[in-house]
């Protein structure tokens, strides 16, 4: 019985459970019948993109535009190529920069590569600062210790019909605030207050694709509490230019740098080297000039280059001075036959539209010179080059429109005395003409590669500076890469001299180094015993030496010829006839006193230099940069007699009162005061130059390499004498020196009392010499002086005891 009634429940259950399985499973079989199927995504097509309404540039990318879309149209054999991505201003608001900044200027440079990751399209930026083979194994880790940067991931739309591009819509990236891109700097963010980008008035102008580059035009506008022009719109609009061009797959074999001739150049660390460390690798910066006819050139003749440099000039540039601009690059001419390359390089007149209306300033396939109406004062030579091998690849020369004007004015002051073609305000248009084509070639030269080379006007004795036969064969420096505007040691009587800087054999020489082509050797390595031979053979003319202004007195800007304390002297004689001419050159003609004024603070800026020529000499170290196969040091210390010299004339001709900068023809007709504040001013620049802690400490360093030298303890004292020298008679002292007085002890109250002085003698012969001078002084304040001497050295007692006792 038991049994039969457990078996029934059993039975029961099972039927039950069946029943309910069977039940849900027609039930989901019901819910299968009735549920609607999912769609298949459509997947996009090239035609939801490229449509009959779309205009499409064809270039290095197709570049297609729909409806205010933009597409980039990448092909995919372009993934992984180096690009370079340039950022420059094409349009830009009053006052920008400072002056400094203006259309054409350059923002950034970037090597970008675009890479696909996933459904996803990557724009990268490479560097070049560490490299290895990718051969080698330590690629890897050179490669893991330097992640490129993602400046921004692009959507994939679409593959083209034989799936051989991508299309990435790029109106976004163009049309955010990119950093990577942006025309403004984190520096002029701060400076203007810039609070953000307003997409809605910000956009593409243009997009133009080319066979090796792509040029891209956006208008950015942005809030700013503090715009530099236009403040009551709290706006800032700047137009700018991207110009991505592909970087040459077959590249220059790179020359090695050597810091013996004067070039700029490009520099990175290479971990493949065998040695026990990263070899610092570099590069000079040069264009690409590669003879037509191989064999003529290595015969020795003159060959023309497969593509010569070219320089546009700016449609916006004043007729009258377009055929100077042209000569100012012609000239180069000459001097690459040297290198063995005949029309290497040329000025060319911009094409009109009907010539070539794809042609722009901005396109970064043509170099250019370009005219800025702007108040500033200047000229630049800047370039852009490939980072991995220093080719130059576009440069952009920039004259600003008032430059003019300083060289008109540098003209008369410098070189009026002896030059009366120069004592006028209507300078002669030859005149001025000559002097805008040599600061044109100028630029050019930096925009060939070459830096400055301030040691070059050292080359030349003063005195053949006074020779018309000298001056107008050699001009009057070995470069036009030197700051040696004017020749302003020539006197009154001199005949026939060439008063402008000219081109000169410095400039073939370096030019010859940096561009001859040397066809035998298969690597950068194989040709420096031939270009070191080339510099060792000159090593000892001055004309072909390289130095750079830093703490050499022989490499000063400004300055000319090889004895600074003579061509000063001269330069000094003439400066002074010029002031007490220039009422008769200015107001007289004018019958106002604006430019006597502006030629007056100008007169003052001359002076401070031809005393900073000499200045110079104190504490100076001359570097002769040289191999160790060569003799003699690189560094020698200026000899104590040519110092003291320097000091003796320092203390006639620029802390002594220069009564004759104080004419009152000139001060009582442009200003009502600030006269004693202009020249302490003046006088502190030399002064706080020589009390330097730098300079201190170098002089310091000297004496024990040449016992022999000029000690910091005798300099000071000798500056203290000279300065105070009133104190040891029975004399006032006037106001301007009174003013130079208390600075001195202003000066050394700051060096005792700094944190960081790296030689603690500074700080015993700093507090030894204001001992001294107190001494001095409370003798001097009993003397029979005048009363507000006897206040003043009251005063400076009292100044002294409170930097030997602070607080």
């Amino acid at each position: 019985m038991r049994k039969l009634l457990l078996f029934s429940l059993i039975l029961a259950f099972t039927f039950q459970t069946e029943v309910i399985a069977q039940k849900k499973k027609s039930r989901k079989k019901q819910t299968e019948q009735v549920a609607p199927k999912p769609k298949k995504s459509k997947k996009p097509k090239y035609s939801d993109f490229v449509k009959s309404n779309t205009k499409t540039d064809d270039g290095l990318f197709k570049v297609h535009f729909t409806n205010n879309k933009y597409m980039y149209e990448i092909p995919k054999a372009h993934f992984g190529k180096e690009m370079l991505l340039v950022t420059r201003i094409k349009d830009i608001p009053a006052g920008l920069g400072g002056g400094y900044v203006n259309a054409g200027s350059k923002i950034n440079t970037q090597v970008v590569v675009w890479e696909k990751f996933q459904n996803k399209i990557l724009l990268k930026v490479k560097s070049y600062n560490a490299i290895a083979n990718d051969s080698l194994p330590i690629y890897k880790s050179v490669k893991a210790n330097n992640l490129e940067p993602i400046i921004y991931a692009f959507d994939v739309k679409t593959e083209n019909e034989d799936s051989t591009s991508v299309l990435v819509d790029v109106t976004k990236f163009f049309t955010s605030d990119i950093k990577a891109i942006s025309a403004l700097p984190a520096r002029y963010r701060r400076t203007y207050k810039v609070r953000r980008l307003d997409p809605s008035r910000s956009f593409i102008n243009s997009i133009k694709s080319y066979p090796n580059n792509i040029e891209v035009v956006q208008d950015f506008t942005f809030d700013a509490d503090a715009p530099p022009s236009n403040s009551r719109t709290n706006t800032i609009t700047i137009r700018v230019n991207q110009s991505m061009i592909v970087l040459p797959e077959d590249k220059m074999m790179p020359r090695i740098y050597d810091k013996r001739v004067g070039y700029f150049s490009i520099g990175n660390v290479d971990y493949s080297s065998e040695a026990l460390k990263a070899d610092d690798k570099r590069y000079i910066r040069r264009w690409r000039l590669e003879p037509k006819d191989i064999n003529a050139y290595n015969r020795g003749e003159l060959v023309e280059p497969i593509k010569p440099i070219v320089y546009y000039l700016d449609p916006a540039t004043p007729d009258k001075l377009k055929k100077y601009i042209k000569q100012g690059v012609d000239d180069w001419q000459k001097v690459f036959e040297t290198a063995g390359f005949k029309n290497a390089i040329m000025a060319k007149y911009a094409p009109t539209k009907e010539e070539d209306p794809e042609f722009s300033m901005e396109d970064i396939r043509y170099s250019s010179i370009r005219y800025v109406a702007s108040t500033t004062r200047n000229a630049t030579g800047p370039s852009v080059s490939d980072p991995r091998t220093g080719e130059i690849l576009e440069s952009d020369i920039i004259w600003y429109h008032n430059h003019l004007r300083s060289y008109r004015n540098r003209y008369l002051l410098e070189t009026g005395a002896a030059n009366p073609s120069a004592r006028t305000l209507d300078t002669p248009a030859e005149e001025i003409g000559e002097m805008m084509r040599m600061v044109i070639s100028h630029e050019v030269g930096h925009a060939l590669g070459l830096p400055h080379n301030m040691a070059a006007s050292y080359a030349y004795p003063v005195d053949s500076l006074r020779s018309g036969k000298f001056t107008q064969k050699m001009g009057i420096a070995a470069t036009i890469m030197d700051y040696a505007r004017y020749n302003y040691i020539a006197q009154p009587g001199d005949k026939n001299i060439r008063f402008i800087r000219q081109l000169g054999p410095y400039d073939h020489y370096a030019i010859n180094w940096g561009y001859r082509k040397l066809s035998w050797a298969k690597n950068p390595e194989s040709e420096v015993s031939t270009l070191d031979k080339w510099i060792e053979d000159k090593a000892d003319n001055p004309i072909y030496r390289f130095g750079g202004q830093r703490f050499d007195p022989s490499a000063q800007t400004e300055g000319i010829g090889n004895d600074q304390v003579k061509a000063s002297t001269y330069g000094m004689k003439n400066l002074k006839i010029v002031a007490t001419n220039l009422p008769d050159w200015t107001s007289n003609q004018t019958n106002n006193y604006v430019d006597l004024s502006e030629l007056y603070g100008e007169l003052l800026g001359v002076w401070s230099r031809y005393v900073g020529h000499v200045s110079g000499n104190i504490g100076g170290i001359y570097e002769y940069n040289k191999k160790p196969s060569q003799k003699g040091f690189v560094y020698k210390p200026v000899t104590k007699e040519k110092q003291k010299e320097a000091m003796n004339w320092l203390q006639e001709n620029a802390f002594k009162t220069q009564e004759w900068l104080l004419d009152d023809k000139i001060l009582a007709n442009i200003d009502e005061s600030g006269y004693t504040n202009r020249m302490l001013r003046l006088q502190n620049r030399q002064l706080n130059g020589l009390l330097n802690k730098a300079k201190l400490e170098r002089m310091i360093d000297a004496s024990v390499i040449d016992p022999t030298t000029y000690e910091a303890i005798d300099m000071i004292r000798d500056l203290r004498n000279g300065i105070f020298q009133e104190a040891n008679y029975t004399r006032n002292v006037d106001v301007f020196r009174r003013n130079l007085q208390k600075s001195f002890i202003d000066r050394m109250s700051t060096l005792l009392n700094s944190k960081n002085a790296q030689h603690a003698d500074i700080n015993s012969i700093v507090r030894g010499e204001l001992e001294s001078l107190n001494f001095q002084l409370t003798i001097a304040k009993n003397r029979r002086v005048n009363r507000m001497t006897k206040y003043h050295y009251r005063d400076c007692i009292a100044k002294i005891k409170e930097a030997l006792n602070p607080n």
